[in-house]
């Protein structure tokens, strides 16, 4: 298996990091924890969770798969700024919440370190230097190894990568962005930036949130465990009849490249460039194998061809930027 460079690191991690968003809800948590080591087994070594995930639940969860020895061959990725509580001090990226959050996560997760602590959210009142100080602070303490972040706009990236700079702060190492063949837009500047500023790139979304696996065939009527049926208007907000109709163009397309039209989904975003490691969040096994089946595939560039004449580089038919807090336009389809 190739295992990628994460940004600027000098740490490998595999084509493919799991994300387990759903484990332990709805993912029962003995089946998580087998899917946990089912994907070690099969040669992934990189874990991605937040502290939001199920009140916390997530974290228990991928602390529990990793005990007996597995931790130390992992790399695992948490997040922090979604609300924990009332508190209106327990949420956002101060130091006052980053300090308390962190301690948190290594509890839940059973582990002395994170080996990459992502800010989850960007937040516009506080200048930046105040978080960046205080997961340089973590760093040095040996609490983290790496920090990232998450859904933030290109400038905000650059402005971090300055800062730190300027004041021989840790930098940002990775961004987490949604990307996928219905969500070209981070393909505008914020590629091109990672690409420059060697950071590395976990994309968010791959699968369009079940779109790509030709789950939704019907904006109206949303499967009863799909994800859109199961969160809420922000999600499914995502699902339009626009996006619909192409999802099942590129399902004809993955059929005849002899893949279902989920690995040939995650396979175009492995294989673009800049991109480290996209994040698959099964829900089942079953989804779990279907993903790990492109590990050691490549896009046959033909086929890449024909995906950009179907949504060209760049573009969008479905908004996965709609939880960003900071994109403004909507998209008109």
């Amino acid at each position: 298996m190739e295992y990628r460079l994460l940004g600027r690191t000098g740490i490998r991690v595999s084509p493919l990091c799991l994300g387990c968003m759903n484990f332990g809800g709805p993912t029962p948590k003995d089946e998580a924890i087998t899917m946990i080591h089912d994907a070690l087994d099969a040669g992934i070594n990189f874990l991605d969770t937040a502290n939001m995930y199920v009140q916390g639940e997530s974290e228990r969860v991928v602390g529990q798969a990793l005990s007996g020895g597995r931790r130390e061959k992992v790399i695992l990725a948490t997040k922090v700024h979604f609300p924990q509580s009332d508190d209106p001090n327990d949420r956002g990226n101060s130091r006052r919440h980053i300090l308390k959050a962190v301690e948190d996560s290594l509890k839940r997760l059973k582990t002395d370190w994170i080996d990459l602590y992502q800010i989850h959210r960007p937040v516009f009142e506080i200048p930046q230097d105040e978080t960046l100080r205080t997961l340089d602070d973590l760093i040095r303490q040996g609490k983290v190894r790496y920090i990232g972040c998450s859904t933030f706009p290109a400038w905000m990236v650059m402005e971090a990568l300055s800062i730190s700079e300027r004041f021989g702060l840790a930098p940002y190492v990775t961004e987490q962005p949604p990307y996928n063949l219905l969500d070209r837009r981070i393909e505008n500047e914020l590629i091109p930036l990672a690409i420059r500023y060697n950071l590395g790139l976990l994309p968010w979304s791959p699968l369009a949130m079940g779109l790509l696996a030709g789950r939704y065939q019907d904006g109206d009527q949303f499967p009863k465990d799909s994800r859109a049926s199961r969160i809420g208007s922000w999600a499914a907000d995502r699902v339009n009849s626009r996006a619909i109709q192409k999802a099942a163009k590129i399902t004809r397309i993955a059929s005849e490249c002899k893949l279902t039209s989920s690995q040939l989904a995650l396979l175009w975003v492995k294989d673009q460039p800049g991109i480290t490691s996209p994040i698959i969040g099964p829900r089942t096994s079953d989804q779990l194998k279907d993903a790990l089946a492109i590990l050691n595939m490549q896009l046959d560039p033909e086929i890449s061809q024909r995906l950009d004449k179907l949504i060209p580089p760049g573009s969008a038919v479905a908004d996965f930027h709609n939880t960003s807090g900071w994109v403004k336009m909507k998209l008109y389809v």
